[in-house]
């Protein structure tokens, strides 16, 4: 094998090697689930709460307005996250880049719109396992719970293990770390085939290493 071939398999492999890593640990703990008996659960099932909290209605029209096609598919996933986890107190509308041929990467941007802290730039990056080859770019909505602070959400979040959702084109899974929980939404190119596994790594830069 010619050496620059042998040199370049061989960096490519330890490369995959360290990401699949990372994304191992990244969901080491990935099987939590959200609190049904906390004070702030309770207060996010609290359909007067206004002042702290979104209602359903403007999140399906927001994320409708954003994502475009597939309404109904979007506001039933949205229902989905509402009967889950209650009324969040933030959301993001963003746009990501991601390929995978077995390990890939996902990069995004956005802007987080907090109920009580207005809005702020976000960035988000992270690691992916699946069996898709190629790349895809895509919008993507995420409502966020219980965030109380936003300097909380520049951290990873692993991906909650069995929390994946899909109807009509449209997918979401839920992503934790200790009480936050982020529900990230996809539609058409957006979804990912295959098993993917990985977790979001959010930050107030933007930063092209995937970990």
């Amino acid at each position: 094998m010619n050496p620059f071939f042998r040199s370049f398999s061989l960096i490519t492999g330890l490369a995959q090697t360290m990401i699949l890593a990372l994304v191992l640990t990244g969901c080491s703990g990935s099987g939590t689930v959200a609190p049904s008996d906390t004070t702030q659960y309770r207060q996010n099932m609290d359909e007067t709460n206004y002042a702290a909290t979104y209602d359903e209605k403007s999140i399906i029209n927001a994320a409708s307005d954003f994502l475009g096609g597939g309404s109904e598919a979007i506001a039933k996933v949205i229902e989905k996250a509402f009967q889950d986890l209650g009324r969040p107190n933030g959301y993001i509308i963003g746009t990501e880049i991601s390929g995978a041929l077995i390990v890939g990467v996902r990069y995004g941007d956005g802007t987080l719109s907090h109920k009580i802290e207005g809005d702020s730039r976000v960035y988000w990056k992270g690691p992916s396992v699946g069996f898709d080859v190629g790349a895809n770019g895509s919008r993507v909505f995420a409502l966020v719970y219980n965030l109380h602070d936003v300097e909380e959400l520049y951290t990873r979040f692993p991906a909650v293990e069995g929390s994946a959702y899909f109807i009509g084109g449209v997918g979401m899974n839920y992503q934790q770390r200790e009480d936050i929980i982020i529900a990230p939404i996809r539609v058409g190119v957006g979804l990912r085939l295959g098993v993917n596994l990985g977790y979001m790594h959010l930050t107030k830069k933007r930063s092209w290493l995937p970990f």
